[in-house]
């Protein structure tokens, strides 16, 4: 048979079970896009930035098991991969599987300093976990199929894949093609099983420390939480991996910088079982945490172990298989003595937080807990929740509670500003059933708010709550203490009426609390027609969290004498002179 590049690559995509691209069309892709159109199953969405794009294709992939289609790029080349590049760099190292389909110069001409002309193979080294070429016809779909497959195992991540526009302009005479590859799964150590066994039973006060590659294990982390009358600490990017309403759910990190709840129940760990984590920067407090001897390390990607903290036992393999067998292997062991008074001082210390929370005057802006208390009131039991990055982001992590079917995604160790609104709405296209919400700083807003003219082509109606506080509040935060003043971090105030006007949003703006459960209220109703809603928070941000207090301390704890004694000495200096 004969077929282009661009067909034969939209019937690959459509056997690996793509539902959506997102992109822009350009003059090295427009065959490509022709095929999509006269796909029956695939909806090409156009984006307003490729960056926009690539969040979409993370939240898409994120909300989704695999078998149910990931996310997928269909970029220009050049421009098109490097505005693309933030979302793909946060992919890459949040563990999010993404195929990055672009376009290609042509390799059948003999001129130089062609349009887009850039070795993207390169470009890509360091944000993805491959890079291909596609050389002729007949390899399209095993290149995309390799693609697919090395996106998808392991730890997941983006991989590129560059098809020349001359490949998708001529056809050629190609092979039958074959089908897709079926998942696989590494074996796990089952010597390692029986280790952390023996590990297991000679602990006194374990503990749990749980990832975004546990997503999938909440059964069994509650299995084994229960079994072990162990606390459970989630990483930021694993807010929603064990529910917070549980009895040992002790909150987001245990180091210096987490709640007072998490601080407590880990502080005299003697096991940790760390599972889908990778002990990085944030969820450690900026590496303050104490980490027992005794580490049990599972996880998918072996190159995580022994790196930052030294594991007694490594077990890779995918955290719901791994947890199978550990919970089976203990079921025969004593049962641990009851954990009423962990779960009575796990309880009190988080009922102790929402009242310093509750207690503390916002003034005239609206107070973080009541916002989020009326937020959880209303939100229904399988939510999708965004987060963006910023201050914003750690106040969520500490203040709104999740439900066992709740899922929330946020960026981190890539840490890229404007993720929430586009990932909201790829995570929307992918259960267009789910409530899903997007809670953003006013900083990332405008970065890519004007995706929300995306959502309404699409006809989807996500809740975009903007915490408007006229500043880069995270960084402002952290520039007041060894400054004594915010440089370059104050917006200019933007008019988000305007926006929602040139998007077609709805929006409603929330000057105080007594208007917070009406208005959040009226704004899940509109979503529901199908409309999406900008939501213009009046937030008081002047009290920071235990993450950034915490934080704050523990970097400048690592700093060496000298420098420490420098910044002290300027933050005095300006305190008392200006």
């Amino acid at each position: 048979m004969r077929k282009n590049a661009a067909q034969l690559a939209v019937a690959a995509l459509e056997k690996l079970g793509v539902t959506h691209t997102f992109g822009i069309p350009g003059v090295h892709n427009t065959e490509f896009y022709d095929a999509l159109n006269a796909s029956d199953q695939i909806t090409p969405v156009l984006v307003t930035h490729e960056g926009g794009a690539a969040f979409m294709a993370d939240g898409m992939s994120r909300v989704r098991q695999i078998t149910e289609g990931i996310g997928v790029l269909a970029i220009v080349p050049a421009a098109g991969f490097t505005h693309a590049a933030s979302g793909i760099g946060e992919a890459y190292l949040d563990g999010v599987p993404m195929l990055v389909i672009s376009g290609g110069v042509r390799t059948d001409t003999e001129f130089d300093f062609v349009l887009h002309g850039v070795d993207q193979l390169e470009l890509a080294k360091g944000i993805t976990k491959g890079a291909f070429r596609v050389n002729h016809q007949n390899d399209v779909t095993d290149v995309l199929y390799q693609a697919y497959q090395l996106a998808t195992e392991g730890k997941p991540g983006p991989v590129l894949v560059e098809i020349p526009v001359n490949l998708q302009l001529f056809d050629a005479t190609v092979d039958q093609p074959q089908q897709p590859p079926q998942p696989t799964k590494p074996a796990i150590d089952e010597q390692a099983i029986q280790r952390a066994v023996e590990l297991i039973s000679a602990g006194k006060r374990p503990g749990l420390f749980v990832g975004w590659g546990a997503r999938h294990a909440q059964r069994q982390l509650i299995d084994l939480a229960e079994r072990l009358q162990a606390p459970v600490a989630t990483t930021l990017q694993g807010l929603s991996t064990f529910p917070h309403d549980h009895p040992l759910h002790a909150g987001f990190g245990f180091s210096a910088s987490a709640v007072p709840a998490a601080q407590a129940s880990f502080e005299d760990c003697d096991l940790m079982i760390a599972i889908g984590t990778r002990f990085a920067e944030i969820p450690t407090g900026s590496f303050s945490a104490k980490v027992p001897e005794n580490l049990i390390h599972i996880d998918i990607d072996e190159s995580v172990f022994n790196r930052n903290y030294p594991s007694k036992v490594s077990i890779k393999g995918d955290a719901t298989e791994v947890l199978k067998l550990l919970n089976n292997a203990l079921s025969g062991q004593v049962a641990r003595a009851d954990g009423t008074s962990l779960k009575a001082t796990i309880k009190q210390l988080k009922q102790d937080y929402a009242n310093e929370w509750q207690a503390y005057d916002s003034g005239e802006r609206i107070n973080p807990y009541t916002f989020f208390t009326s937020l959880a009131a209303q939100l229904r039991d399988d939510a999708a929740i965004v987060l963006d990055d910023g201050n914003h982001t750690y106040l969520a992590a500490e203040l709104l509670p999740l439900k066992a079917d709740m899922t929330l995604l946020t960026p981190t160790d890539y840490n890229a500003m404007g993720y929430a609104v586009p990932a909201a709405i790829g995570a929307k296209l992918a259960h267009p059933e789910r409530q899903t919400i997007a809670i953003v700083g006013d900083g990332c807003f405008v970065m890519t708010g004007m995706e929300l003219l995306t959502a309404q082509q699409q006809g989807i109606g996500i809740v975009c709550f903007v915490f408007n506080d006229g500043e880069l509040s995270q960084i402002a935060q952290a520039q007041q203490m060894p400054y004594a003043r915010k440089p370059c971090t104050t917006l200019v105030g933007a008019k988000f009426e305007g926006m929602a006007l040139a998007t077609g949003a709805h929006y409603v703006r929330i000057e105080t609390e007594a208007e917070l459960d009406a208005y959040i209220a009226q704004a899940f109703d509109v979503a529901a027609q199908g409309q999406s809603v900008l939501v213009d928070v009046n937030i008081d941000y002047s009290k920071p969290t235990r993450f950034t207090q915490g934080t704050v301390k523990s970097t400048f704890k690592r700093f060496p004498a000298r420098q420490k004694l420098r910044i002290a000495g300027r933050a005095v200096k300006r305190k008392l002179f200006g």
